[in-house]
């Protein structure tokens, strides 16, 4: 049995925590802010185990040394990251295809080269849940800071195969920017249409958007979306590859 415990970090981050009841076992998907964690912590009387690292950025890492210094944690980031000293303190480097142990339970990971070129995601099947870091946001995908526009389009088609069910936690809170973008491409879509207004309503509300249902990002998400013959067709790029109409897209989404 897992637990997922999602909270907010510095100004636009989540951090969350996974534990593993049977073990007692507990993990911080990236480490954003001390403060955030060490309070959930104490809310939840979990004690940390683990640190899983997406992706080396700041805004990911800052707390890393302070929390193994307190908690001797493990630290696990991409062999990638950890080979270049870009995440600290690193116990374990792994790579695509790999599983790593929370307790009993088995969290795979799966490279995801775009946002950066040592990004992973973990995926714990038993759970429904991906914490996809940077790469797949709700309604949205990171920026390629460091990959390619091909590299990001197959980190995401690996995403989007998983399990329909699937629970995506992303990094940051961006849904409602990243769905009044997405009216721009599909303005026809008409579940985008209806969970652009969800979005809205519950950001008035102060209200999370995420986690969101893989099923959700399949038929709204535009980044998703770049192989679907009406969104080329509204791009004007009918004879373009998958790859060519998810570059557009993700200038559109810079320049917007």
């Amino acid at each position: 049995m897992i637990e997922i415990r999602q909270f907010p970090a510095r100004d636009d981050n989540y951090a969350v925590l996974i534990h593993d009841t049977a073990s007692g076992a507990t993990a911080s998907i990236d480490a954003p802010e001390e403060d955030a964690i060490l309070d959930a912590l104490e809310e939840t009387g979990w004690r940390l185990t683990d640190i899983f690292v997406t992706h080396h950025h700041y805004d990911h890492v800052e707390a890393v040394a302070a929390l193994k210094e307190r908690f001797g944690v493990r630290v696990v980031a991409s062999a990638h990251d950890a080979e270049r000293g870009r995440v600290p303190l690193v116990d374990r480097g792994v790579v695509d295809g790999e599983h790593v142990f929370l307790g009993a339970t088995r969290i795979d990971v799966i490279a995801v080269p775009g946002h950066t070129l040592g990004h992973v995601a973990y995926h714990i099947p038993s759970a429904h849940a991906l914490f996809a870091g940077d790469t797949l946001f709700a309604l949205g995908c990171g920026r390629l800071f460091e990959g390619t526009a091909g590299e990001m389009w197959a980190s995401l088609k690996k995403l989007r195969a998983l399990p329909s069910e699937t629970l995506v936690y992303c990094g940051h809170e961006y849904t409602q920017g990243n769905a009044r973008f997405a009216l721009t491409v599909e303005p026809g879509n008409a579940a985008l249409a209806a969970r652009a207004r969800a979005v809205e309503a519950a950001r008035d509300e102060g209200l999370p958007t995420v986690p969101s249902k893989l099923v959700e990002e399949i038929v709204t998400n535009p980044f998703l979306r770049a192989d679907v013959t009406s969104v080329k067709a509204a791009l004007g790029m009918l004879d373009a590859s998958d790859e060519a109409v998810f570059a557009e897209i993700r200038e559109r989404k810079n320049r917007f």
